[in-house]
């Protein structure tokens, strides 16, 4: 059920985008996990690097405040279990990431705009496969820091590179054979990534 609440509040989102005072983003994005998950001593996961689709939409409060909400399509990250430098396990968890964050824009007399923001960022869990049996939904803090640049015949056009930090980490189950392995059912698999996005930006 929370899948699909999620997918309906995405679309109304990006639907209303239409009104003034509303930019929307295209970009491409690298998502980079900072962390490793001890599974048990001598035992850690490693989520792999990503690349994913990332449009989102953002609310202009004035010229320097505003609201921008990250979407995206499901993110699949492949999540290896090592020992001593072996992987024993694998497992795919695949989820969606919406971002909310509140951004102070620098504005000055170049076509260079420089912001930061921060919010709250949720790990919404779409499926999972190998070894984990269950994923649950994370929430956490979000930081965010880039730039817009618009070219000096451009009206409403730009293009913009930001690169935002996540604190995620989801709780996941394993399956009842490789947790009678490991002798441990649940561990919480720390990613923490970066997301590093570039691509193109429209003002309403």
């Amino acid at each position: 059920m929370l899948k699909q609440v999620a997918l309906i509040a995405l679309m109304g989102m990006s639907a209303s985008a239409m009104a003034g005072q509303w930019q929307v983003k295209v970009g491409g994005s690298v998502i980079s996990p900072t962390q490793d998950a001890t599974v048990i001593p001598g035992v850690v996961a490693e989520a792999d690097h990503e690349y994913a689709f990332t449009p989102s939409v953002e609310y202009f409060f004035n010229d320097n405040i505003s609201a921008e909400l990250l979407l995206a399509t499901p993110i699949s990250h492949d999540v290896g279990v090592f020992a001593g430098g072996a992987e024993i396990a694998n497992a795919k968890v695949k989820h969606l990431p919406p971002t909310l964050t509140a951004k102070y824009h620098f504005k000055n007399s170049t076509r260079f705009t420089p912001y930061i923001g921060v919010g709250g960022t949720a790990f919404i869990a779409w499926d999972e496969e190998g070894v984990a049996k269950d994923v649950k939904e994370d929430f956490g803090f979000a930081g965010q820091i880039g730039f817009n640049f618009q070219p000096a015949d451009a009206k409403n056009w730009g293009v913009f590179f930001d690169a935002r930090y996540a604190q995620l980490s989801p709780e996941v189950t394993l399956t009842d054979d490789t947790a009678a392995a490991l002798r441990i059912k649940k561990f919480d698999l720390d990613i923490d990534p970066m997301v590093y996005t570039i691509g193109y930006s429209y003002k309403f």
